[in-house]
């Protein structure tokens, strides 16, 4: 390994084999109440609750540390009202048949369709945008790196750290996207790629049974 500078690792505290199951289980039960909510109240969600999941987002591994993020947070109501408007447009022509009848057919057991009221009722939207360019220092405009996968990890972060706050989200990716960078006032090397919908879920919301089906393990992992 080439000369750099660094810190000592700081070590994590001792901890038996049953003791690291049961934190990794104890997780999984957790997570595994999470759900997308597609029904919000207008009831307030703390600032201070919304920064500190973007701050644990913000700790995510990312090609060269580059960060090649940034999350735009919109509690405008006319710039929310601005975003569905674009969205739905998109979301017509998407379920008009852009999409094709195989993915609509997928989607059918979600009961999902081009009205988004949720973009406008729920009190934050987190617009993700990937950065092209970037670099770790404000400024800089160097090449960024794994730029999709980055900001993946990073997305999966932010939506743990609101449902640890018990905020309820629902990841919306309307289809191009290009209208959100001049919502949100982000120049153009930055991409976005996801609006994630943070809020309160309304009383009578429901969860379509088709969403709880998960594959079980010996379908999503393999020991080699």
């Amino acid at each position: 390994m080439k000369p750099h500078a660094s810190v000592p690792w700081a070590p994590y505290p001792p901890m038996t084999d049953a003791a690291r199951t049961a934190a990794a289980q104890a997780f999984l039960e957790e997570i595994r109440s999470r759900r997308t909510c597609r029904d919000f109240t207008d009831d307030p969600v703390p600032r201070a609750a919304i920064e500190a999941a973007i701050r644990a987002a913000g700790t995510a591994p990312s090609g060269a540390n580059h960060q090649p993020w940034h999350f735009a947070v919109v509690t405008s109501p006319d710039l929310k009202h601005r975003i569905r408007l674009a969205a739905e447009e998109e979301e017509r022509a998407f379920y008009a048949g852009k999409a094709g009848g195989e993915w609509l057919e997928a989607l059918a057991p979600l009961g999902t369709d081009e009205d988004k009221a949720y973009l406008e009722r729920a009190p934050a939207l987190i617009v993700v945008f990937g950065q092209r360019k970037g670099g770790l220092t404000p400024g800089e405009m160097r090449q960024n790196y794994y730029i999709h996968e980055s900001v993946g990890i990073a997305t999966g972060l932010l939506l743990a750290a609101l449902h640890a706050a018990r905020l309820a989200t629902l990841t919306h990716t309307p289809n191009p996207m290009a209208f959100l960078n001049e919502i949100c006032a982000r120049p153009r090397h930055e991409k976005p790629l996801m609006i994630v919908v943070v809020g309160h879920p309304a009383p009578d919301v429901t969860i379509p049974t088709h969403a709880l089906i998960k594959k079980p393990l010996d379908e999503i992992s393999s020991w080699l």
